[in-house]
């Protein structure tokens, strides 16, 4: 039976990709060639907020503004 307030939506989730010991290498690679975020997340198929998170958690810099 469907309410009146209409049907529910449940949000779409996605399941989080670790980072591997070889990842940690890129990202901190690119960091060093101070390689564009957007160029780094089309390489590594991660989005941006995951980069700058990571990189900020292993305390590196990202991208070629900073």
């Amino acid at each position: 039976m469907q309410s009146e307030i209409g049907e529910h939506h449940v949000a779409k989730t996605t399941k989080r990709k670790e980072y591997s010991k070889d990842d940690v290498k890129l990202l901190k690679a690119h960091s060093k060639d101070r390689t564009p975020v957007a160029r780094v997340s089309k390489l590594m198929k991660r989005s941006e907020g995951s980069l700058r998170q990571k990189a900020r958690t292993l305390g590196i810099g990202l991208g070629h503004q900073r």
